[in-house]
Parts: structure tokens; sequence; C-alpha cells
């Protein structure tokens, strides 16, 4: 007899503690949705690109270079739904942003615009890490949203500036100083024998 109250007690201690688990789990549940639903608000709020106005000469040789147009495309569009269509558009970005070297103008393959798409490149893939987290930081999500706006105007303001150098006429005798300042052109040393 006493085996069986003891058999009867455990099981509905079994039970009960089940119960308290589920309810905890549950409670849980509730409290990961209200915080997800908090970061998808202040996500949604924040994510905002400034696309740059170029000048008409520079828009003239972007034109030509889709991947950048592909890119700011990208940035164009805001997700809507949920945390993980933003979690989905971050890793296009980041792809976007990263075939930003390839096929670049000629115009524009020079170390300064290089070295300011690495820099954008970095901030882009910073956000993609930062929203793919299990538990998001939005206030590091909005810092990488303002620091992906100052790049990109970075960039754009460096295309602008390398094409305005170009309608710099040449000065008499600078094309002959620059010639000589080639290292390539000096005269070889052979050595004696």
């Amino acid at each position: 007899m006493k085996s069986k109250t003891l058999i009867i007690f455990l099981f509905s201690l079994l039970a009960i503690s089940c119960q308290d688990d589920t309810a905890k789990r549950l409670a849980e549940q509730q409290r990961d949705l209200k915080k997800k639903e908090a970061v998808f608000t202040v996500v949604e709020k924040a994510w905002n690109f400034n696309e740059p106005t170029l000048t008409p000469e520079a828009r003239a040789v972007v034109n030509n270079w889709s991947e950048w147009r592909l890119f700011l495309t990208e940035l164009r569009q805001k997700p809507k739904s949920s945390i993980a269509a933003f979690q989905k558009k971050a890793k296009e970005l980041s792809k976007r942003v990263t075939a930003l070297n390839t096929n670049m103008p000629a115009k524009f393959e020079k170390p300064e615009i290089k070295s300011r798409i690495a820099a954008l490149a970095t901030k882009v893939k910073s956000l993609d890490l930062f929203i793919n987290l299990d538990e998001i930081p939005s206030e590091k999500v909005i810092a990488q949203i303002t620091d992906i706006n100052i790049e990109l105007a970075s960039v754009c303001r460096q295309m602008q500036e390398l094409v305005e150098r170009e309608k710099v006429p040449l000065e008499q005798g600078e094309s002959d100083m620059i010639k000589m300042l080639d290292t390539t052109r000096a005269i070889p040393s052979k050595p004696i024998k």
C-alpha cells in the first residue's frame, strides 16, 4: 500500500514539474517574441540609406557600372515583414558590395576609390554580422547603418572629385615632368664586365 502511494505521489510530482517547465518555456518564448518585435521596430525605423546625388559627369561614368547600380537598388529596397527579411537583405547587400570591385570603370580604378569601397564593404559586412546574431544588438545595427551612409557619401564624393580632376588642363611642361618621374623609363644600367 505504501509503495502504491509513493508511486502515485512521484507521478503527480512529475506531472506538476512538467507543467511548470511548459509554463516557463511559454513565458520565455513570449519574452523572446516581445524582444524580437522591439528589435524589429527599432531596426525598421533606422533602415534608411541615403543615396548621394552625383554630378551629371560622374553619373554618366557610373551608369555603365552595373554592380554599382545593383548595389544601390538593393539599398533602396527596404524589407517590411520580419527580422528574417532584414537578415536576408543584409546578406544580399554583403554579396553586392563584394562584387563592386569587379568591372569597375577605368576612371574609378584608383586606390582612392578602392579603399573607400573596402571601407564600405567592411561596414556592410559588419551590419550583416550584427543583424544575424541570436541576440541582435540594435544600437550596433543602427550605428552600422549610419556608418554605411557616411562611407557611401565618401565613395560618391571621391568619384566626383576624380571626374572633376580630369577636367583640369595640364600646364605647359607638366606632361614632360610626369614622364621624367616615371621610373620605368629609366636608362637600364648594364653591369660592367
